[in-house]
């Protein structure tokens, strides 16, 4: 079956940078479109960014210059760069994939941004 699961999530200082990453299975991974989105408490869930199957990125204008998606098909893994974070950047962060009819979620991983 399908499965996403992220991983990566931590406490960073403001200013600082992390890498999250997510790994897929269950799913052909080079024929769909990645995303990641995010979590604050008591906030919407809100999409961050998205690579297509053909490696082009879209960003959120909240992090456009600071995040950078990317993906490796030979690992079936996508990556969020995150660089010049700023405490409003504290949330889950889910990676996502749909697939015509269904939407799939991994569990999340927390990122804190805090000094």
């Amino acid at each position: 079956q399908v499965q996403l699961v992220e991983s990566g999530g931590g406490l960073v200082q403001p200013g600082g940078s992390l890498r999250l990453s997510c790994a897929t299975s269950g799913f052909s991974f080079s024929s769909y479109d990645m995303s990641w989105y995010r979590q604050a408490p008591g906030k919407e869930r809100e999409l961050v960014a998205v690579i297509s199957r053909y490696s082009n990125p879209n960003y959120a204008d909240s992090v456009k210059g600071r995040f950078t998606i990317s993906r490796d098909n030979g690992k079936r893994t996508v990556y969020l760069q995150m660089s010049s974070v700023k405490p409003e950047d504290t949330a889950v962060y889910f990676c996502n994939t749909v697939m015509g009819l269904y939407d799939y979620w991994g569990r999340g991983t927390q990122v804190t941004v805090s000094s």
